[in-house]
């Protein structure tokens, strides 16, 4: 195992163990709600939806640009927290579009340059407690 650093189950001493693992920087970008959130369960007619896909990712470009978010990044990891007035119960993969749509705008943005496998690690969705409606977005560089 040349090189790997690892022996018998445990952290070698060799260069790799000095080199970092752990992410480079964060940001957190709240994005509040244009519009109502985009539900996968939804039956909602194509031009409605384009409308409000249109509008979180409007709202995500200008959150990015706003919150002066980096340009040009190779890779990052996002988790984003769904925030509701309400604290009932509700399945937060359902509002999956809706980051999508997000993600779409911070891409146009130009954090990374696709939201491929290649750039992008996740979204991953959480249910993020009760507040004002909108999105917050953790955005972690990785190597």
């Amino acid at each position: 195992m040349s090189g790997s650093g690892v022996a018998g189950g445990t952290r070698g001493h060799d260069e790799d163990s000095e080199r970092s693992t752990g992410p480079l920087r964060v940001w957190t970008l709240t994005i509040p709600a244009p519009c109502k959130f985009i539900n996968l369960n939804s039956r909602t007619h194509w031009a409605p939806k384009a409308e409000m896909t249109r509008a979180w990712r409007t709202a995500a470009h200008a959150a990015a640009s706003k919150a002066k978010l980096p340009k040009g990044l190779d890779r990052v990891h996002i988790v984003a927290h769904v925030i509701k007035p309400t604290t009932r119960a509700y399945d937060v993969h359902n509002l999956m579009p809706t980051l999508k749509a997000a993600i779409d705008g911070i891409v146009d943005f130009g954090l990374i340059p696709e939201d491929t496998n290649a750039h992008l690690t996740g979204p991953d969705l959480r249910q993020g407690g009760k507040g004002e409606l909108g999105v917050i977005i953790t955005i972690t560089e990785e190597a």
